[in-house]
């Protein structure tokens, strides 16, 4: 009986590790195709024009949309309270690193929240690139923000080529080549 009980248990454990290690494999799988897959940008049907703004940076300098005509421009809607957004900070201040010397602009437009809120957690995700502020929230409601954070790529004739909403790793060299692509 003893023979038997342990036969059945040392089954059991060998077809549980096999479906374990069988569970694992597929979810790393699946995880996978997930991450690459978020590395895209989705192209939207029809371009439409970009709405303009008018936004201070973080050291109360006046930035409008039209600043930028003439050179691709990443527009990043974002909050410091947004777990995806906090996460994929340190990757556009590594793409602003490979694209600054590009023609290229980088715009980061906080939503909704106060400077003193920004520049506490600019403190523990550095930027050098421009971060705007949208206090009011007035100029995402004119954009098709789809939650945060949102991204879209602007052409340099102002016409909204590209939308990526969730989390990047921006500093992808195919996602960054599909915003080369546009100069």
């Amino acid at each position: 009986m003893y023979l038997q009980i342990r036969f059945l248990q040392i089954k059991f454990q060998s077809e549980f590790k096999s479906a374990f290690i069988l569970s694992l494999f597929i979810t790393i799988v699946l995880h996978s195709s997930l991450v690459f897959s978020e590395q895209s940008l989705t192209s939207l049907s029809k371009a439409q024009p970009a709405p303009g703004f008018s936004l201070l940076d973080m050291d109360g300098v006046k930035h409008q949309l039209s600043d930028y005509k003439g050179q691709p421009v990443i527009i990043n809607f974002w909050a410091t309270w947004c777990p995806p957004c906090r996460a994929e900070m340190p990757s556009m201040e590594r793409a602003w690193n490979k694209i600054k010397d590009e023609c290229i602009a980088m715009l980061a437009i906080n939503v909704g929240e106060d400077e003193d809120t920004v520049f506490t957690f600019l403190g523990d995700y550095p930027a050098n690139f421009t971060i705007l502020l949208d206090q009011s929230g007035a100029v995402s409601e004119q954009w098709p923000v789809r939650g945060l954070p949102t991204t879209f790529i602007v052409s340099p004739d102002g016409q909204i080529v590209y939308r990526a909403i969730g989390g990047r790793e921006w500093d992808d060299e195919q996602l960054l080549d599909q915003i080369r692509q546009i100069k």
